[in-house]
């Protein structure tokens, strides 16, 4: 009974012990964590909660000496503002522009470069290099290449090919300044895009290939048949990409255009930054940046449902 008392209290003092120092690395865990918990709140959450708030008050910073409250009166004008709705139209058609043509020739790059051994490594590098480079140094560079009279594109046009009617003014043409604009951002993510597309493919059992093969789904069969159905998860990932960057496209249009000629490049993005930080209404601008979240949570949901859809 005594060594039996003895192992009960030395059990009792172990459990005690090895409980205290739990409660001491608890503690620690804690301590470590909350630098974390505090950058969230304060670069993340405070911001988000904050500008609900602002946009349901009329408040310029610079006038105004206190927020005053407005219910949705800043939704509401938002959609009688002709600038708000050209704004949004023009985000619409490079986002759908965009979300298109990145996802087909992303995924066609990815093929080919799936199906590509021999300098595979040195075509991935160079196809993910223009994501490395700075948008808006992109952007710059492109804004060289396409002024209208010292562009090295139209110098190349008209000196070099003789095709003097291509050289376009690129930049001051609503249509072609919009198309420019696509095209590099196009350049500059295009790489990013195909290297999701690639861990997809790669992702991928080797076996199911092979068995598609011996089946006699070879070549092009092969792609329609198992390797596009089997990339459902990478859609749903590398379309909310798009779509994000689709919709909150801003570096491209202020550097290369200012959302010029007139407004016909000005884009929602755009038009919350001058709102914000040119004309200083704020509670006007964080309306206006809830409706494109908003905007963006619906395509992001809607192509997480479209892609679930497909695999039920």
């Amino acid at each position: 009974m005594p060594n039996g008392l003895a192992m009960k209290t030395q059990v009792t003092k172990t459990k005690t012990h090895s409980s205290k120092i739990w409660r001491q690395k608890r503690w620690y865990g804690i301590l470590f964590v909350v630098p974390a918990f505090f950058f969230i709140f304060a670069f993340m959450v405070y911001p988000i909660v904050y500008s609900l708030y602002m946009s349901l008050h009329k408040f310029n910073f610079v006038y105004d000496s206190s927020p005053k409250f407005i219910g949705f009166a800043n939704y509401v004008k938002a959609f009688q503002d002709d600038s708000f709705l050209t704004a949004l139209s023009n985000t619409f058609v490079f986002g759908s522009v965009y979300f298109v043509v990145i996802m087909v020739a992303s995924l066609i790059m990815a093929l080919l470069l799936f199906h590509t051994n021999r300098f595979s490594g040195l075509f991935r590098t160079f196809t993910f290099l223009p994501i490395v480079v700075p948008v808006s140094l992109s952007a710059l560079v492109f804004m060289w290449i396409l002024q209208e009279n010292y562009g090295l594109l139209n110098s190349v046009l008209r000196d070099v090919l003789h095709l003097p009617d291509l050289a376009l003014p690129w930049l001051n043409n609503g249509t072609t300044a919009m198309a420019s604009i696509i095209g590099v951002s196009l350049w500059s993510t295009i790489g990013f895009e195909t290297i999701l597309f690639l861990g997809g493919l790669q992702s991928i059992s080797q076996e199911v290939l092979e068995a598609a093969e011996v089946d006699g789904a070879g070549g092009f069969k092969r792609i329609i048949y198992i390797i596009l159905p089997n990339l459902r998860e990478t859609y749903i990932l590398t379309g909310i990409w798009a779509i994000l960057h689709g919709l909150k496209v801003f570096v491209e249009p202020m550097v290369m255009t200012n959302g010029g000629p007139g407004n016909s490049t000005t884009v929602l993005y755009q038009e919350i930054y001058h709102t914000a930080f040119s004309f200083f209404d704020m509670g006007y601008a964080s309306a206006m940046a809830y409706i494109l979240g908003f905007i963006a949570l619906l395509f992001a949901l809607l192509n997480f449902y479209v892609n679930r859809t497909k695999e039920a």
